[in-house]
């Protein structure tokens, strides 16, 4: 147990040096993907160093998080990978030592840091994460006419949500303008349609002009006189040139923390909970005065008497409402004039309900965020586990270390991660996916491999022997080795020339009788092929005759023999019988026919193959013979 105990302080301390390493590494090349996201937002505002400071260490903590599981992940394929290079890790087994005891030590420092992450995203990264996006709503405010975006509702500009389809970044214009304007809430909002429009600031920084270009006005009129039932009067104007003034200060000064409530980011494990049931609350009445709205669309049933009711239900009783004959009645005028009325009224109610479905969808966006955050801070300070069982026996398996090989293996795997937990965050955040589908996605892709490479470790697994994959490869595309046959420097024992003249006339033999019985050249019955496999043993047979008198042949000095032997083909024994070996794969393959068509004319050409060699490995016989009956059997 002592020298156990040992093993574990040498291993960590070689571990934690590369970890310190690694982790600044990882944070740094972190920090420059983010500052990259974000460079717009710095570039051009005349922002002072100490917000920059505060930018940047916000942006430090905010990924300390994301770079753990980066830097055990390279930490510990190098240290593991150093220690096979150097044989240290064979020294290790040998003394009895399995791999996973090897494991211990680190198991329990990364279980630490596992829960270090996790501390840390629940304490220290929401307050992080709440500046940084503090500080980045600041700075784009600070010019907001070149950061509204396109195809999405920017709310930058106070009491206005500003929607853009497309923008001219070269002259400024906006096109497809589309604002809500609420000064005292929705009753008295303003909706704005405008073709194109040009947003800047004033000299003093202090305010915003907006000049819109052909468009129409349409704004609520409700007055605190008018009594709650009543219908809510409202003015649409039409114009061809229009500014509007909103009052903002364009210097630098830190946005309210407050209008960033909904950040699930920014919240604590136990605040997210609290949060949670107060959003569910909030929009679950929203919603249900909705669903009151919606049963109230067209008939308003609590303004009709007893007389219209009852005039409905008689109507209704006969089958509905003639409008045909109600419309013979009125003049032209009123039939146009009621058209119109019932046009604008479909107009406003549809831009009701859309107002409506962006308020519901903006209530299920902000509480998927939250259910979100919760399995992320969970699940990222896991990932720093699942990346050592995958880092650390990738480093057993290759036995290579430095910053090499780890480094290219690590990119991939965190790659891979990145963009399966991205896509998964985008889908649930959208409500495409279950949200723990979504989140869950990365780890139960990497699970798997990780559960795989610490097996084969454990079981010091080939896994990245590349002959074995390219032996796979030959047998796969049907290529072969070519025998190379050299004349050796010392030689402890001469051949049996007598024995193998003997051995090559008996192959040279076997050969023709084979010929004679086998037609090779003449395609195989698909039947024998895929359903009534029979082995080929004459053909094993001669394969290890020829091979016992190319290895005793090999000890002659004689470079004629030596040359003949290179000349010798390497014999496939079994590829001209069968596609596989198993007969339950023969049978599917014969099923599957574009399958079955490529192996059964691989094997073809497998047949055409082997009558070459043996024609040529009789010849050879032949030439090896008489150079052995002409100059050493009679000496």
């Amino acid at each position: 147990m002592f020298r156990i105990k040992k093993l574990h302080i040498f291993i960590l301390k070689q571990f934690c040096l590369l970890f310190i390493a690694t982790f600044f590494i990882c944070q740094f090349v972190l920090m420059m993907q983010f500052l990259w996201q974000h460079i717009d937002d710095l570039i051009g505002k005349g922002l002072t160093m100490d917000v920059l400071a505060q930018f940047f260490w916000y942006m430090g903590l905010m990924l300390v998080p994301q770079a753990l599981p980066l830097a055990i992940l390279l930490s510990s394929l190098i240290t593991f990978g150093n220690l096979g290079e150097s044989s240290e890790l064979t020294a290790i087994k040998a003394a009895g030592i399995s791999l996973m005891q090897a494991f211990r030590g680190l198991i329990a420092f990364t279980v630490l840091i596992t829960c270090v992450s996790f501390l840390f995203q629940n304490n220290i990264g929401p307050k992080a994460n709440q500046k940084i996006a503090q500080l980045i709503m600041s700075m784009k405010q600070k010019s907001p006419e070149l950061e509204i975006p396109e195809g999405v509702f920017y709310d930058g500009i106070p009491n206005c949500n500003l929607y853009v389809q497309k923008k001219n970044m070269d002259t400024g214009k906006l096109y497809g303008i589309m604002i809500y304007r609420m000064t005292g809430g929705y009753e008295d909002q303003a909706i704005i349609l405008a073709d194109s429009g040009m947003l800047q600031s004033t000299e003093d920084k202090q305010h915003l002009v907006l000049s819109l270009w052909s468009g129409e006005w349409f704004e609520n009129m409700r007055s605190q006189e008018i009594a709650g039932n009543a219908s809510v009067p409202f003015r649409r104007e039409t114009f061809a040139a229009k500014k509007i003034i909103f009052e903002f200060d364009g210097g630098f000064n830190m946005t309210d923390g407050s209008l960033l409530a909904n950040n699930a980011r920014g919240k604590s494990l136990e605040k997210i909970k609290n949060d949670m049931d107060s959003l569910s609350q909030v929009y679950d009445s929203i919603g249900t005065e909705y669903d009151k709205d919606l049963k109230t669309l067209f008939f308003k049933i609590g303004t009709l008497d007893k007389k219209n009711l009852q005039e409905v239900s008689r109507l209704k009783e006969k089958g509905g409402f003639d409008y045909d004959s109600i419309k013979q009645k009125l003049t032209e005028d009123e039939r146009r004039n009621t058209i119109n009325a019932a046009l604008q009224s479909i107009k406003r109610e549809v831009a009701d309900l859309e107002f409506k479905s962006i308020i519901t969808a903006t209530g299920d966006f902000y509480i998927r965020q939250h259910k979100i955050e919760i399995i992320n801070k969970f699940l990222l300070a896991l990932s720093c586990i699942l990346f050592f069982f995958i880092g650390a026996p990738l480093g057993a398996i290759i036995r290579k270390g430095g910053l090499g090989f780890p480094v290219l293996i690590s990119v991939v795997v965190y790659i891979s991660y990145y963009i399966l937990d991205n896509v998964g965050y985008r889908m649930a955040r959208q409500g495409s996916w279950a949200i723990w589908f979504g989140k869950s996605l990365s780890t139960a892709v990497l699970a798997p491999l990780a559960t795989w490479v610490t097996y084969k470790a454990n079981n010091d697994s080939v896994v990245f022997n590349k002959d074995l994959y390219m032996n796979f490869i030959r047998r796969l595309l049907g290529l072969r080795l070519t025998r190379g046959t050299y004349g050796k420097e010392v030689i402890i024992e001469d051949p049996h020339y007598l024995q193998d003249v003997e051995l090559l006339t008996e192959i040279s033999e076997k050969i023709t009788a084979y010929d004679a019985h086998h037609n090779l050249k003449k395609a195989p019955n698909p039947k024998k092929v895929f359903f009534e496999y029979r082995e080929d043993n004459e053909i094993q047979q001669i394969s290890e005759q020829l091979e016992g008198v190319v290895d005793d042949l090999a000890n002659s000095r004689d470079r004629i023999i030596l040359g003949q032997l290179s000349a010798y083909p390497v014999v496939s024994e079994k590829a001209h019988t069968r596609p596989f070996e198993r007969k339950w794969l023969n049978m599917a393959a014969a099923i599957v026919i574009p399958v079955g068509i490529i192996l059964y004319i691989r094997m073809w050409m497998f047949r055409l193959r082997l009558e070459k060699d043996l024609h040529t490995i009789r010849e050879n016989n032949q030439i090896i013979i008489n150079q052995i009956q002409a100059k050493h059997l009679k000496a």
